[in-house]
Parts: structure tokens; sequence; C-alpha cells
């Protein structure tokens, strides 16, 4: 297990936190963001930096965090100089920081940097990863996540209620997990099925006031496709023959019903039904492939197995 024995000790000043703020266009927020980062920080005494990620904007959002480096010695603005996504414009920050806890933060304003600490007593709890449990009312997102939520806590049985919000994460639960595109939604489930401590916190949802929304109905059937193929991740490739194995066998099962119908067919009937036959081929066929599909992925996953453990060692 990766999680903590027990609680770390140190106070919160102690620990050295990286915020990682993907924006895109969000100019007219960088401003009161930044204002709020300096106000936390000198509030809450903790230590730290701000990598500002501008992912390629079309306004002024990476000209103005240029300008305000002087300004905040706690801010460092990186650029992906295209538009690349999120995730892109995640590991971007994440691969700049130096920080002992990583933290992923909107540019929105919808999320207050105030409540940060909160995350941070609950990493000094013994947690891994903490996740915020957003409450406020935010239209169609609302029903969309709900329904989302649901689902992802049904299919990796985890017990926090969002998934989809602000993190907070130790350094060493990144060098874990892939982050392929779209992939940051899936941080919480797969650090937890890694066995890293999930716990979460309620932090308020603001209106945005600034910028528009960068959600769009696209992005619900990308996620949802997303969501089974982590799924599959988590769940098969650790044992892939369970999968192909499973369906092989049922494919091989109905191919053998299937013969014995086309046999008495053949002698009871004594009609040769020719597609009956050639739906027992398809049926056996099918079966003897997923096995030696699952097979091939077995070997797949032991030699990844033998790699991962060579590389932590």
């Amino acid at each position: 297990m990766k999680n903590s024995n027990m609680a770390d000790n140190r106070k919160e000043n102690d620990y050295k936190i990286s915020i990682v703020v993907p924006a895109y266009n969000e100019e007219e927020n960088i401003p009161p963001l930044l204002e709020n980062f300096e106000k936390m920080f000198r509030e809450s005494r903790l230590e730290g930096e701000v990598l500002l990620v501008d992912d390629g904007s079309t306004d002024k959002t990476f000209e103005l965090a240029r300008e305000n480096e002087k300004k905040y010695p706690f801010l460092k603005a990186l650029t992906t100089k295209t538009h690349q996504g999120l995730t892109s414009a995640l590991q971007r920050g994440f691969d700049n920081a130096k920080g002992d806890i990583y933290l992923f933060w909107p540019a929105d304003l919808q999320y207050m940097p105030e409540d940060i600490p909160k995350f941070i007593q609950k990493m000094k709890e013994g947690n891994d990863i903490v996740t915020g449990w957003k409450k406020g009312s935010y239209g169609l997102k609302a029903f969309v996540s709900f329904f989302y939520n649901i689902l992802s806590r049904w299919l990796f049985k985890i017990k926090v209620h969002d998934l989809n919000s602000v993190k907070a994460f130790k350094k060493e639960v990144l060098e874990d997990l892939p982050l392929r595109k779209d992939w940051h939604r899936y941080m919480v489930v797969m650090a937890a099925e890694k066995g890293f401590k999930v716990d979460e916190v309620r932090i308020p949802l603001y209106p945005r006031k600034f910028g528009k929304s960068k959600f769009g109905i696209w992005r619900i059937p990308v996620g949802v496709l997303d969501l089974f193929s982590v799924k599959f991740q988590v769940s098969f490739m650790r044992k892939p023959m369970l999968l192909f194995g499973s369906i092989g066998l049922i494919s091989l099962f109905l191919g053998f019903l299937t013969g014995i119908v086309a046999l008495y067919l053949r002698i009871f009937q004594h009609e040769g039904f020719r597609p009956v036959l050639y739906l027992v081929i398809l049926l056996v066929l099918s079966g003897l492939s997923l096995f030696a599909l699952g097979f091939l992925a077995e070997a797949i996953v032991s030699l990844k197995e033998e790699i991962e453990y060579q590389r932590k060692k």
C-alpha cells in the first residue's frame, strides 16, 4: 500500500506547495486571482509557488501573468504556445513544479484560493490525495456532474463525491499515474487503485464573473468513453485474461450450442442449413482468437510490471 501509516506531523508552513493553474482566455480573472493567492499565502503562512500555465490563449492572459511575476514572487508564468487542452497544461505545470504537494486550481475564480489550507490540513492527516467536494449552483454542469460521479462511484467503488474538482496530492502520486489527454479527471480513481489514501473536503463553488465557461456538450460522450477506458485499465489490464478469456469462453460455448443445433437439423430433419455452419465457425474462431489475445495481453502486462519493478529499484 502507498498510503501513509500515520499522519504527517509537520506544520502547514513546513510544506512547500506547487499550485498549477491552467488558464485559457482568462485575462479578466488574472489580476483578482493573483491578489487572492497573495492574500492566501500571507494569511496562511504557507510556502510555495503558483505556476500559471497559459494554454495558448488568444487574449492577454500570458502577457498579464508575465507582467505580474515581479509583483508576486510566488508566481511563475508558463505557456504551451498553442491550445493543447487542460491535461497538457497541467503536465507543463507539474514538470516545472518544485513543491512537496501539488494542487490543481482553475483560473476562473469559481474556486477561491482561501480554501487551499483546508486541503493542506487534510494532507497533514495522512492522506495522499484530496479532492474538493464543491457546493454551489453551476447549471447544466451540475446535472452532468451528478450522473458522472454516480457512475464513477459505481464503477470504481470509491467513496469521494466529486471526482472532477480541484485536487491536492503528494508529488509521488503523480509519478505513478499516466496522464493521457483528458485523464486528469480520473486521477483520484487511478490513485485509489494504486493504494494511495484518498479523502475529500467540502468547498464552495462561486459563480463565474468574467470570461466564458470552457464546458461543451461534446465533453459528455468523450468523458463517458474515457471513463470506461480507465475502468478497463484499472480493472482488466492487471488480469486481461479475465476479460478476454471470459468472452472467449462464452463464444466457444455459443459455438458448441449452435453446433448441436446444426447437427440436429442435419441428422433428424435431414436439412443442411449452411449459415448455421458459418455461425459455428465464426463463434469458435472468435473464442480461440480471444483466448490468444488474452495470453498476448498477459505477456504484455507481465513485461510492463517487470519494467516498473526495475525502474523502482
